[in-house]
Protein backbone atom coordinates (compact mmCIF):
# COMPACT_ATOMS: atom_id res chain seq x y z
CA UNK A 1 0.00 0.00 0.00
CA UNK A 2 1.32 3.44 -0.94
CA UNK A 3 1.63 5.98 1.83
CA UNK A 4 0.02 9.28 0.86
CA UNK A 5 1.73 12.57 1.51
CA UNK A 6 -0.64 15.48 1.91
CA UNK A 7 -0.36 18.22 -0.67
CA UNK A 8 -1.87 21.66 -0.61
CA UNK A 9 -3.61 21.01 -3.94
CA UNK A 10 -5.31 17.87 -2.65
CA UNK A 11 -6.43 19.57 0.57
CA UNK A 12 -7.64 22.65 -1.32
CA UNK A 13 -9.73 20.51 -3.66
CA UNK A 14 -11.10 18.50 -0.75
CA UNK A 15 -12.06 21.62 1.21
CA UNK A 16 -13.85 23.20 -1.76
CA UNK A 17 -15.58 20.08 -3.09
CA UNK A 18 -16.12 17.70 -0.21
CA UNK A 19 -16.54 19.72 2.97
CA UNK A 20 -19.57 21.80 1.87
CA UNK A 21 -21.79 18.76 1.13
CA UNK A 22 -20.51 17.09 4.31
CA UNK A 23 -21.37 20.20 6.33
CA UNK A 24 -24.84 20.31 4.76
CA UNK A 25 -25.40 16.67 5.69
CA UNK A 26 -24.08 17.27 9.21
CA UNK A 27 -26.45 20.25 9.67
CA UNK A 28 -29.35 18.08 8.51
CA UNK A 29 -28.43 15.46 11.11
CA UNK A 30 -28.13 18.06 13.87
CA UNK A 31 -31.62 19.37 13.18
CA UNK A 32 -33.44 16.16 12.20
CA UNK A 33 -31.69 13.46 14.24
CA UNK A 34 -30.34 15.38 17.22
CA UNK A 35 -33.39 17.64 17.48
CA UNK A 36 -31.51 20.94 17.59
CA UNK A 37 -33.35 24.04 16.45
CA UNK A 38 -31.90 25.92 13.51
CA UNK A 39 -30.92 28.73 15.87
CA UNK A 40 -29.15 26.38 18.29
CA UNK A 41 -27.35 24.59 15.45
CA UNK A 42 -26.24 27.96 14.08
CA UNK A 43 -24.89 29.07 17.48
CA UNK A 44 -22.96 25.83 17.97
CA UNK A 45 -21.46 26.04 14.48
CA UNK A 46 -20.70 29.76 14.60
CA UNK A 47 -22.82 30.54 11.54
CA UNK A 48 -26.05 32.43 11.02
CA UNK A 49 -29.47 30.81 11.25
CA UNK A 50 -29.90 31.80 7.60
CA UNK A 51 -26.83 29.70 6.71
CA UNK A 52 -28.32 26.70 8.52
CA UNK A 53 -31.59 27.26 6.65
CA UNK A 54 -29.69 27.37 3.35
CA UNK A 55 -27.90 24.10 4.16
CA UNK A 56 -31.24 22.46 4.95
CA UNK A 57 -32.87 23.73 1.76
CA UNK A 58 -29.86 22.65 -0.36
CA UNK A 59 -29.11 26.24 -1.42
CA UNK A 60 -25.72 25.92 0.26
CA UNK A 61 -23.47 22.88 0.30
CA UNK A 62 -25.32 21.09 -2.48
CA UNK A 63 -23.01 19.24 -4.75
CA UNK A 64 -22.47 16.07 -6.66
CA UNK A 65 -20.71 14.18 -3.91
CA UNK A 66 -21.22 10.55 -3.04
CA UNK A 67 -20.71 10.00 0.65
CA UNK A 68 -19.02 6.69 1.37
CA UNK A 69 -19.83 4.58 4.40
CA UNK A 70 -16.65 5.80 6.09
CA UNK A 71 -17.45 9.47 5.38
CA UNK A 72 -20.98 8.84 6.63
CA UNK A 73 -19.50 7.62 9.91
CA UNK A 74 -17.26 10.69 10.12
CA UNK A 75 -20.28 12.96 9.62
CA UNK A 76 -22.09 11.18 12.46
CA UNK A 77 -19.04 11.68 14.70
CA UNK A 78 -18.85 15.34 13.64
CA UNK A 79 -22.53 15.95 14.47
CA UNK A 80 -22.07 14.26 17.85
CA UNK A 81 -19.00 16.42 18.50
CA UNK A 82 -21.05 19.56 17.82
CA UNK A 83 -23.71 18.41 20.28
CA UNK A 84 -21.32 17.27 23.03
CA UNK A 85 -18.50 19.74 22.48
CA UNK A 86 -15.99 16.88 22.40
CA UNK A 87 -14.27 16.10 19.12
CA UNK A 88 -11.78 13.49 18.04
CA UNK A 89 -11.94 14.39 14.32
CA UNK A 90 -9.54 16.56 12.40
CA UNK A 91 -9.24 17.69 8.81
CA UNK A 92 -6.61 15.06 8.06
CA UNK A 93 -9.13 12.34 8.99
CA UNK A 94 -11.49 13.73 6.36
CA UNK A 95 -8.68 13.95 3.78
CA UNK A 96 -7.56 10.37 4.39
CA UNK A 97 -11.15 9.20 4.06
CA UNK A 98 -11.58 11.20 0.85
CA UNK A 99 -8.40 9.75 -0.62
CA UNK A 100 -9.95 6.31 -0.50
CA UNK A 101 -12.62 7.55 -2.93
CA UNK A 102 -10.08 8.47 -5.60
Amino acid sequence: MTKHTCTLMHCDTMVRNLLPPMRAEMVLRLVQRQGLSQSDAAKRLGVTRAAVSQYLSKKRGAGDCRISTELDSLIDRWALAVVTGESDINLCDVCQCALKKF
